[in-house]
């Protein structure tokens, strides 16, 4: 661990920003670490150790001037399906940023998030667990292509500049309810699938007054294995991977130990919660990405498991001044 550092977080005021910044200035071993958050659209709250820094990565000069005596980056800032913007941000941002880095003198680590989407995740059948060696394949659309490209960028540095990156890469990242709301039959669900499109507005709506809840299931018509990370998880691995000595140049899935089973969730919420389920057949597939490498070398391990991780979602009560928002559609 080092004595000191700045670390530059991108996306700081995302879901996994806020929730990293505010763990890594209550532990003690980053006492001595600053924080520079670079902010687009919204600011972090005032605070000593935090430095708001306005602009955007897609322009190299704000990110020069981000990086200045930056020691660590740790990298969360993404664009969805957004294809005007997704290139100018997801790939043109990280090599900015990647290209000051490596010309930096006070550089350490970089550390990027990446997303089980460039490995296909539910889209694709997985007949075998999803490892760190699996082929990337992109689904379609530009998000996906954007993550394989980041993974590949940063691997291409590794070997171009002896680089010391590490990209941790996560499936989908729930907190609070947003796990009870991916199950909505309602216009509120979190991402997908929009469960209502699947089974028409009526039925949906009498879905909604029995508070149904689907159970996914694949083309064959077995319940599907989806995958999730509580981002209090996703949090702990970037924690713990800064400046290990085994994070260096490394890709490790961070994710639940086993994913999510529809069907086995479906039960508990009917013996837990008294709520009824509907199974419904979808395009999509099982998917069981292995996350054993970062339990091997980096000693980290996922605190959330399915009965967790719906109790988290389902027991959160919400303030009055603590709207749920959308981040992202999914």
């Amino acid at each position: 661990m080092s004595n000191s550092g700045v670390i530059l977080v991108t996306g700081a005021t995302g879901k996994v920003g806020r929730i990293f910044i505010q763990h890594l200035l209550a532990d003690a071993r980053f006492d001595s670490f600053t924080v520079r958050a670079l902010c687009h659209n919204r600011a972090l709250d005032s605070h000593e150790r935090i430095q708001n820094i306005y602009g955007s990565i897609e322009h190299r000069d704000d990110v020069e001037k981000a990086m200045s005596g930056v020691t660590h980056v740790v990298h969360l800032a993404t664009c969805k399906e957004t294809p005007n913007q997704i290139m100018d941000v997801a790939v043109k941002g990280l090599f900015w940023l990647l290209e000051t880095c490596r010309l930096s003198s006070t550089f350490k680590q970089f550390i990027l998030i990446g997303g089980d989407a460039g490995v296909g995740h539910f889209v694709y059948p997985h007949p075998i667990p999803v490892t760190e060696t699996q082929k990337h394949s992109a689904y379609a659309g530009c998000y996906a292509l954007s993550k394989v490209i980041e993974e590949a960028m940063l691997e291409q540095y590794y070997i171009q500049y002896d680089f010391n990156g590490c990209c941790l890469r996560a499936p989908w990242i729930m907190e609070k309810d947003d796990f009870k709301y991916q199950l909505s039959f309602g216009e509120d669900v979190f991402g997908g699938p929009r469960w209502r499109d699947l089974v028409g507005e009526k039925q949906a709506d009498e879905y909604i007054t029995t508070q149904a809840v689907p159970v996914m299931l694949d083309p064959d018509g077995h319940p599907v294995k989806r995958n999730f990370v509580h981002v209090e998880d996703l949090v702990s691995a970037i924690l713990t991977a800064i400046d290990h000595p085994k994070s260096r140049q490394q890709l490790f899935n961070i994710s639940m130990d086993e994913p999510v089973d529809y069907s086995e969730m479906g039960k508990y919420l009917k013996e837990k919660y008294k709520l009824p389920s509907v199974e419904i057949k979808t395009e999509y597939h099982s998917t069981w990405l292995d996350n054993t490498k970062a339990k091997f070398l980096l000693g980290w391990r996922p605190k959330y498991d399915l009965k967790r991780m719906i109790d988290s979602a389902f027991d959160y009560v919400r303030a009055e001044d603590d709207p749920r928002k959308i981040w992202y559609p999914g």
